[in-house]
This record gives C-alpha cells, structure tokens and sequence, in this order.
C-alpha cells in the first residue's frame, strides 16, 4: 500500500504535464512478449509520466512499416529471433532506427531484445554486448576490484546464463538512474548473463552481480552505450517466460522503479521519479502484490 500511495503522489503532482510519448515494438520472440508489453506499459503510465503505446509487427509481413520513430521520445524494443534468424526487420526500418538513435532517439533493449539481430551490425554497435556466440566481440566481466575485464573474440565462451536466483545487484558507476539506491540491492528470480559479447563500445556498466548459479563470476546486469547523439538501455532484468503470470522477476520493486527511471532519464536526461521506501535491500527482495494486475491472473 505504501507503494501505492507513492504513486498516486506522483500522478498527482504529474498530471499537469504532458506525459511522454514512449513505443513499444513486439510480434516475435521465445519469450512472453505480449504480456511483457503488456506489464511494461502498466508500469510506465501508472507512474503518470509516460503515455505508451504498442506496435505489433504482423506476421507474415516483410514489408510493415512501424509508426514514425521521431514521434516518440523513447523506443522499446521487445523482439528476439533467436530461434528463428530469418526473421528480421526490413532493412529500411533498421535503417530509421538507426537514423532515430544517431539523431539522439532513445532506445529501451528489454530483457531478451539483446539475444536478437546478430546479423544487424549497427544494432550490435546500439546494444554494445548481448547474447553472442563465442567468436563475436568482445566479453565484458567485472573482477574481484570492480575493473572491466575485456575478454576477447574465441576467449572464454558464449552468453548464456545459468537458472534464475534473486541476484544482488551492485552498482558500479553512479549515474541519475541510480542516484539514492542502495549500493546493493537484490532483485527477485533473474537471469545474470555471463559472458555477455559485442563490440563492446562507448560502454558503461552501470550495474554489475555475482553469478552463483552457474560461472560464479561477475557479469554486468545493466548497460548504457552512446550511439551518435542518442542513448541505449540494456538489462539482463525483466525475464518472462512463457506459461508464467505476473511473476516475481516483473514484481519487484527495484525492477519496476528502475524501469521507470531509466525511461524518464532516455526521454529527458534527468530523473525526478522517487525511490520508494521500500525498495529492496541487498539481504531482501521487494515485491509488488500480485493481485495489483488482476486481469492477468
């Protein structure tokens, strides 16, 4: 309820402004990319600062075409062809997305939208490190001192990550998205990526967590990267995997709030979006009541 009443605080000192155009592109993925659209645009414009909406590539199209980009002032890209690379964007429209990020757009990469599109090269260069085979990029880990270890093409493995546990994240550079968390904090039943690969430039890690469920080593957890004027967003969080309902990855507190600070900061460069008292700690997670989005259960 204190959440709750967080929020309600928020839309009301909110209400007189515009809300923020944001665009959410689905259609594809192994994962459950509708209800993922679905959450991630209740949680947006319950804050009372983002107005969403939702494009779903239709199948069996390879000409479509999505609403303009430039209308929007963040892009959220929730699509995966992991399993299937011939499904692809049309070339035109990467081209757009490209033009919009380099012309300082901003883009949201949602949980599994970094498995996708190895074949697109820009696309890597806006991602910087995603799900890649071993011989792709370079791997980014952070050491026992909290460095960046570049580990180089044919070095080390592919990404992959082993089963899901409530990770601690550590912050390791401060950035406005951040700004009042804990230094650690724990989020609930998440997937740390390891050996997660790319070009790997114009990179900071902004957060990083120990993998106890496979390498034990630390991998980086989220990710910003300058493309041309624009920034991007990536994040191992926000897993949802099919035959799963509202669950405990989408719950927490700290995943939900993080969202959207990180959508407030690509659309205007600053984050007024408070922390909640009861955000998590690094020795509990935090969880919204599941019956908060009874259409979905």
């Amino acid at each position: 309820m204190q959440y709750l009443a967080c929020i309600f605080f928020v839309m009301f000192s909110f209400q007189k402004k515009e809300p923020i155009p944001v665009l959410i592109i689905d259609g594809f993925s192994n994962h459950d990319w509708k209800q993922t659209s679905e959450l991630t645009k209740r949680i947006l414009e319950e804050s009372g600062r983002f107005k969403v909406a939702i494009f779903t590539i239709p199948p069996d199209d390879s000409t479509w075409q999505p609403p303009a980009f430039k209308q929007y002032a963040v892009v959220i890209q929730n699509t995966n062809n992991i399993f299937n690379l011939a499904i692809r964007w049309p070339r035109k429209v990467e081209q757009e997305l490209e033009d919009y990020v380099r012309k300082g757009g901003s883009l949201y990469v949602l949980h599994s939208g970094n498995n996708a599109f190895p074949h697109w090269e820009e696309y890597n260069k806006m991602i910087g490190i995603g799900w890649r085979s071993r011989t792709t990029g370079y791997a980014i880990q952070v050491d026992s001192n909290k460095h960046i270890v570049r580990i180089p093409p044919g070095a080390g493995e592919g990404t992959g990550h082993g089963s899901r546990f409530n990770a601690v994240v550590q912050i390791l550079n401060l950035h406005p998205v951040n700004k009042g968390y804990p230094a650690q904090w724990k989020t609930a039943s998440t997937e740390v990526y390891n050996y997660p690969r790319g070009p790997a430039e114009n990179l900071t890690v902004l957060s990083f967590a120990y993998d106890s469920s496979a390498t034990h080593k630390m991998w980086p957890v989220e990710w910003i990267v300058k493309y041309g004027k624009g920034h991007v967003y990536s994040s191992s969080m926000g897993h949802l995997w099919k035959g799963e309902t509202y669950p405990l990855s989408y719950r927490c507190i700290g995943f939900q709030t993080t969202m959207i600070r990180v959508t407030e900061w690509l659309a205007t460069g600053k984050v007024s979006y408070p922390v909640p008292a009861n955000f998590p700690t690094a020795d509990e997670i935090s969880l919204r009541d599941k019956e908060d989005y009874p259409a979905l259960h």
